[in-house]
């Protein structure tokens, strides 16, 4: 008797808690019966408000207390309050928790002999210590970028500040550049980011992916597309149906690369030993759109063939290559067969052909074979006792192979980034490999700007990566002349 009586007064409160909720599911479904929603907006709100008070996260509408999430590119918002996004779950070329699990309101659950937050560890390694530090370092030979610790050939950045902001293979990257300001939420909450940049997802663009279009991702996309099917031709950013292209003049006026879709690069009419002028098409021509329309009695793809020339442009520019790839070395004007080098007065470019760059024998500051030798069209002729494609090394050494060896390593502890041999202090870089340079063969000049095919135009030097430009010459690629008239 007392068991049923105690029985009894369990099941009612229950039945009472599984009415209220069936009555409250019943009536938020009938709620919007005849498109009129009886709920108040108040109630409305209350019942689409998350804990710290946003509507729908700020992430949908809310019609009648139900959320109506934003759709997104890949993907869309979900959860009650629009909470969840598998983004968050994705590695940057797209796989879902690099597919060892699923993801659960961007939370990774892996599978087993898996963890971390992408699912990028494994419990059990099967990889020599020495082997999972190799896998670990940076371009420059650091361990995890000095920013965390190395599992089984995985880095396991540093997160002091618990909110996940070193990021990066290598542990190489801040993310705390995508912090919005105000809301402090990663990307504005409407993007991913990687290393330290927002992608931002459809229909929201900004740094932080702080602004929404007024249109529909598919409408921005169709205007931002060009005629060759790409988004701003590959040289500009969409903008809510808007291309922002890449603007690479200096003086700001205009864009060397402009058009609705970016479409036009103007810096296809100068010539390598252009300088920065009206003066397009070699001076013979105008320039629509990037390309060049010859006056009467031009012609060539930078109207730099006279007509009147008994050459044809084949055997002109045949002639003017010599043994390069281009006509004067990309170093003056082929005019029916003859080079013209440029600038005129610079008396450190000439040959036949141009050929020879007496600037390549100095540094930047100047001095020529490091002052232990001479140049010779462009290269450096050592003297006795000296090395080095600057005559920079010295053949005798006074210090010991220790102490050179120390003066050569990183600060991981290996010898010239495991790219080069130590001499007496300084890092011989491999030939074998043209771009590895830098003082511990850190960099790789692969990374520099080109421009008609000339690392850094031929008008520098590349440095780790960079250009580092003549007197003269200036741009990402040292393909603007802003020196002397001539």
């Amino acid at each position: 008797m007392h068991t049923e009586v105690f029985l009894q007064s369990m099941l009612v409160p229950s039945f009472l808690i599984l009415l209220s909720t069936v009555e409250d599911t019943l009536l938020q479904s009938v709620s919007q019966v005849g498109e009129v929603c009886r709920l108040s907006q108040e109630s409305s709100l209350r019942r689409c408000r998350t804990p710290d008070g946003k509507i729908c996260s700020g992430r949908g509408k809310c019609d009648c207390g139900i959320c109506m999430c934003e759709a997104t590119d890949p993907g869309k918002f979900y959860g009650p309050r629009c909470e969840c996004h598998d983004w968050v779950c994705a590695t940057h070329d797209g796989q879902i928790c690099n597919d060892r699990g699923y993801c659960d309101c961007g939370m990774c659950e892996c599978d087993e002999g898996w963890f971390g937050e992408a699912c990028q560890f494994q419990e059990e390694c099967s990889l020599s210590s020495k082997k999972s530090r190799e896998l670990c370092k940076n371009q420059q030979g650091v361990v995890c970028s000095n920013r965390g610790t190395c599992h089984c050939g995985s880095c396991m950045c540093d997160q002091n500040d618990d909110k996940g902001l070193v990021t990066g293979r290598f542990c190489e990257c801040d993310d705390g550049e995508c912090l919005d300001e105000d809301t402090g939420e990663v990307c504005g909450g409407h993007g991913q980011c990687y290393c330290g940049n927002c992608y931002c997802a459809a229909g929201w663009h900004g740094d932080k992916c702080e602004f929404q279009c007024d249109i529909s991702p598919w409408e921005s996309k169709r205007k931002c597309t060009s005629p060759d099917g790409k988004i701003c031709s590959n040289r500009g950013t969409c903008v809510c149906g808007e291309c922002t292209c890449h603007d690479v003049d200096p003086s700001g006026d205009w864009g060397d690369i402009h058009g609705d879709t970016c479409e036009c690069d103007e810096r296809n009419c100068h010539a390598t030993y252009d300088r920065y002028t009206d003066d397009f098409c070699s001076g013979h021509g105008q320039c629509n759109c990037g390309r060049c329309d010859c006056k009467d009695g031009w012609t060539g793809k930078k109207c730099e063939h006279p007509l009147s020339c008994s050459l044809s442009l084949d055997s002109s520019l045949k002639k003017c290559r010599g043994t390069s790839k281009l006509p004067c070395n990309g170093r003056g004007q082929c005019i029916c067969g003859q080079c013209i080098c440029h600038p005129p007065e610079e008396s450190r470019i000439h040959g036949k052909n141009c050929e020879c760059d007496d600037r390549q024998c100095e540094d930047m500051e100047g001095e020529v074979c490091g002052g232990h030798g001479y140049c010779s069209c462009g290269r450096c002729i050592c003297e006795e006792g000296w090395f080095g494609n600057l005559c920079q090394f010295p053949r005798s050494c006074d210090m010991s192979d220790a102490q050179s060896k120390e003066l050569c390593e990183t600060d991981d502890g290996v010898v010239c980034s495991g790219k080069g041999s130590c001499h007496c202090g300084q890092c011989i870089c491999s030939r074998q490999e043209w771009w590895v340079s830098g003082e511990h063969c850190e960099c790789d000049d692969r990374e520099c700007d080109k421009h008609d095919g000339l690392i850094c135009t031929g008008n520098g030097v590349c440095s780790c990566g960079n250009c580092d430009c003549w007197d003269g010459w200036t741009g990402n690629a040292c393909e603007i002349w802003v020196g002397a008239e001539y």
